[in-house]
């Protein structure tokens, strides 16, 4: 069941922007592997700096995700919207 205001919930959460962000560094991964493999002779520090990257963004959508966001959540701090 989706939220009451999923639409608010994809423009402005800041959970949604960083999980993004992760996806955009876990999909760009394989493609700056094949351009440094033929540019830099080991490409490790680049690996290991992309994956960092993506895994501190997941880390920090997870952080996110549990902080009330008042442009988003309003009053509601958790409470389903009223009926009506």
């Amino acid at each position: 069941m989706l939220v009451h205001n999923w639409r608010a919930v994809l423009r402005r959460a800041w959970s949604v922007r960083l999980v993004a962000l992760g996806l955009l560094f876990i999909v760009v991964e394989p493609v700056t592997n094949v351009v440094a493999a033929s540019w830099v002779s080991g490409n490790l520090y680049i690996q290991l700096a992309i994956s960092t990257a993506s895994g501190l963004f997941a880390a920090a959508a997870i952080i996110a995700r549990i902080f009330v966001q008042q442009q988003i959540s309003g009053d509601l701090n958790g409470k389903p919207p009223a009926e009506g």
